[in-house]
Order: structure tokens, then sequence, then C-alpha cells
């Protein structure tokens, strides 16, 4: 066994685990035999570039850790990353920037893995301009730049915008299971996400929602807005196809009226300003 080999075989077993399959699960559907997924966990065998790809493939394996997997096993990165605000991501921003200002007057938001707001449309901004401290010089429909927003933050951090969420714990514990989800099996100890879900103030939380809210239809975010009150849901898109890292892991989250009296006050908030 070599280190090489070890260290592939212990992500890959993690990856394995995460999916929920047995040796036979995956053996099937890389095209390969029980036997040799076993060799290539145990770091008795080392896979080729290829079969690395292929069992990536057979795990929906996030091309992120495609390439950690490479590395393990002892080649080269397959997919690049490539920052927003550069010219070669110029096709992605324009259609990222056309998304968000078509959704006006409703929210939209783009964030990346670890939740960081990378861009916003003008409805978002006005909503997330409730926290304490507010945020400033943001533009809507650009990249933002470093240090970004994030989201996480600005709910579970921020008073004004914290205590604008009426139902904060239904909130906290469908927001903090998804995080759960998108986290495993990744290791990073300075990652926010690991730093949320280990606060026990926001685990409480989750033990306080409602009995019985998560086999509602949908949980509405419920805003409080001075005298006003405000009720939304929300649709999450990725853009398809993404051969690169960045792209991949952006998330684009679209905001919705929950009923005619939120319509309304967010079309009057959009030509009031």
């Amino acid at each position: 066994m070599n280190d090489a080999a070890a260290a592939f075989g212990g992500l890959l077993r993690r990856w394995r685990s995460a999916r929920r399959l047995s040796q036979l699960d995956l053996s099937l559907q890389a095209g390969i035999s029980s036997r040799h997924v076993s060799f290539l966990e145990t770091g008795r065998a080392r896979p080729s570039r290829d079969m690395v790809l292929e069992l990536c493939f057979a795990l929906d394996v996030p091309l992120r850790d495609r390439n950690s997997l490479l590395l393990a096993a002892g080649f080269a990165p397959a997919y690049g990353e490539t920052d927003l605000a550069s010219p070669d991501a110029a096709q992605a921003r324009w259609a990222l920037q056309l998304m968000v200002r078509r959704h006006e007057p409703f929210p939209a938001v783009v964030f990346d893995r670890r939740w960081n707001v990378l861009m916003a449309n003008a409805p978002w901004l006005r909503l997330a301009s409730l926290a304490e401290p507010p945020l400033a010089g943001l533009a809507p429909g650009q990249v933002i730049p470093p240090p970004r927003p994030n989201l996480l933050q600005l709910l579970f951090d921020r008073d004004g915008l914290r205590n604008a969420v009426e139902n904060l714990e239904e909130v906290a514990s469908t927001l903090l299971a998804r995080v759960e989800r998108e986290f495993l099996p990744e290791t990073d100890p300075d990652d926010i996400r690991r730093a949320y879900l280990a606060r026990p103030e926001l685990q409480a939380l989750r033990a306080r929602a409602r009995p019985g809210a998560q086999h509602a239809m949908i949980i509405p975010l419920r805003l409080r807005l001075g005298e006003l009150r405000a009720r939304l849901f929300s649709t999450i898109a990725t853009l398809g196809t993404a051969q690169d890292v960045t792209l991949q892991e952006l998330r684009i989250e679209a905001f919705y009226p929950a009923d005619a009296e939120s319509e309304a006050l967010l079309r009057a908030a959009a030509t009031s300003t």
C-alpha cells in the first residue's frame, strides 16, 4: 500500500458511505467488480485517472471534490475554479445578472458553497438592509467584492434581520438541515458552515421548532417589516452542466410572495424607491 492509494481509498470510502451505497452498489454503477472497489478503498489497488473520474461520476461527487480525489490518487486536477468577477466568467456573469434582475420586484440572491453572497438584485438588498449593522455599498446585479456578506451571518448574527423573522425556529431548523446535507463529507475545519452547525443556541432553535412544521407543504419565511408583514417562499436553482468549480457551486435563490398581501407589499416597496 502506498500513501496515494491509501489517501484515495479513504476519500472513496467516505463518499460511498455519504451516498449510502454498498461496495456492490458502487461496483454496479461504475462497471467494475466489488472486489476491485474493496481493493481501492483499502489501498491495495491504485486507480487510473479515468477510473477516478468514473467513480466520481457514479457517486455524483461535486467538481471541487473530484479534484481532491484526483490529487489524492496522484493526478492533476481536472476542473478549473474561475473568479466570477474575471473576464473569463463574463458569459456566466451576464446570465446571472439577467436572472436576478428579471426576478424583480421580488428578491433574488446568488451565493457560493459557503453561503457568501456574490450577487443580488435590488429587492433582496432592500430586505438585507434590515440587518444591524446594515449592509453598505452593494450594487444590485454586480459581483460583490470580498469581504462578502454571508447568509448565515445575516440571519443568525445580525440583530435587525434576525429579529425581523417571526418564525425563526422553523427557518433555522430547515436551513441548518440543508447546511448539513450540503456540508458532508467535507472536512475543512475553517469552513464557516461547521461553526454554525456547532453553535448550541442554533441547535436550541432547531429543537424549539414547532412540531409538525416539517410536514407542512411549504414553510414560508414570515417577515415583520415595521407594522407590515410579508410571507415568502423560495426556489433554488443551479447552473446546469457547469464544468467549472465556481460555477457548479453557485446557488440562485429566488423568493416569491406566498399570498396576495405579500405580493402587493413587495410591489409597492419596489415602486417607492
